[in-house]
């Protein structure tokens, strides 16, 4: 086969350091842009980025060029940097040390896509970490509870 041919959906989910409610209005959506545009810039195609005070859902095409945890180092490092520049409140901004990322099958992406748009009416009734211990179990993800937060 001559042709690397790859369609990797991915939905990546990490939070702020602790679960702090950094992420605010007017910064949430200057932040959800500034993610989709480092997301274009290392050709990772986005396709639907939201989320709560608390953290960052991103559903992406993963490109063939990078790997999966260099994409979020570079996402983390390069957005944690400009988030300290938008207010003297965000100087202690950080985003949480690890991450979860899930492939999606493409038959699910109008699914994925209206859930991340809803996480606002989604919060107002689940956690973070609930939420994120649902998708552990549904990806069938062995953790231990000790070291998922920080």
């Amino acid at each position: 086969m001559g042709q690397s041919l790859v369609k990797n959906y991915m939905h990546i989910v990490f939070s702020t350091k602790h679960r702090q409610p950094f992420i605010q209005a007017p910064f949430e959506d200057e932040l959800h842009a500034y993610l989709a545009g480092i997301c274009n810039k290392l050709e990772c195609q986005p396709i639907k980025i939201g989320g709560y005070t608390d953290h960052v859902h991103i559903l992406c095409m993963l490109s063939k060029k990078i790997a999966l945890m260099k994409l979020v180092e570079e996402i983390k490092s390069h957005s944690s940097k400009w988030v300290k520049t938008l207010d003297a409140s965000l100087a202690s901004f950080y985003w949480q040390d690890g991450y979860g990322a899930f492939s999606v099958n493409p038959s699910e992406i109008e699914k994925v896509i209206t859930y991340i748009a809803n996480q606002h009416q989604h919060h107002s009734r689940k956690s973070f970490q609930d939420e994120y211990r649902v998708f552990l179990k549904k990806y069938k993800v062995e953790y231990d509870e000790r070291y998922v937060w920080d």
